[in-house]
C-alpha cells in the first residue's frame, strides 16, 4: 500500500473483498496510485485536496470522505477541505455540492481516527 494508504481497517469492505479476489489488481492499483502520487510538484496535502474535488464531481461519498481523512492528517484545515467542496457549487449544482459537503463534515466532526 502507498506511504499514506488508510489503515486495513479504514478500507472499505467491497474494496477489500475485491483485493482478495483479485489481488494482482489490488497490487497493480496500488502501485499506480503510488506513482502517480510521486510524479509531480504537488504536496500530500495538496493531492488530496484535489482529489477530494474529483470525488465530489463524481459522486463517490466514501472516496470524499476517505480523501477528507487523508488531507486532514496532511494538514488540510477545516476551511481548506470546505472551500474544496464548495468550489463545486457552479459546476455541480446545489445539490450535489450540499451532499458532498454534508459527507465532509461527516468526516471532518469524525477526526482522522
Amino acid at each position: 500500500m502507498p506511504h499514506d494508504a488508510p489503515k486495513p481497517g479504514k478500507l472499505p469492505g467491497t474494496y477489500l473483498k475485491f483485493i482478495d479476489k483479485y489481488p494482482e489488481l489490488g497490487e497493480t492499483h496500488e502501485r499506480v496510485a503510488k506513482v502517480v502520487d510521486h510524479v509531480g510538484p504537488l504536496d500530500r496535502k495538496t493531492c488530496e485536496l484535489v482529489k477530494i474535488g474529483l470525488a465530489v464531481g463524481a459522486g463517490l461519498e466514501s472516496a470524499v470522505r476517505s480523501h477528507v481523512r487523508r488531507a486532514m492528517q496532511h494538514g488540510a484545515t477545516e476551511q481548506e477541505i470546505e472551500q474544496t467542496v464548495l468550489l463545486a457549487m457552479n459546476t455541480l449544482g446545489f445539490p450535489r455540492t450540499v451532499a458532498a459537503w454534508s459527507w465532509a463534515r461527516a468526516q471532518i466532526e469524525r477526526g482522522v481516527d
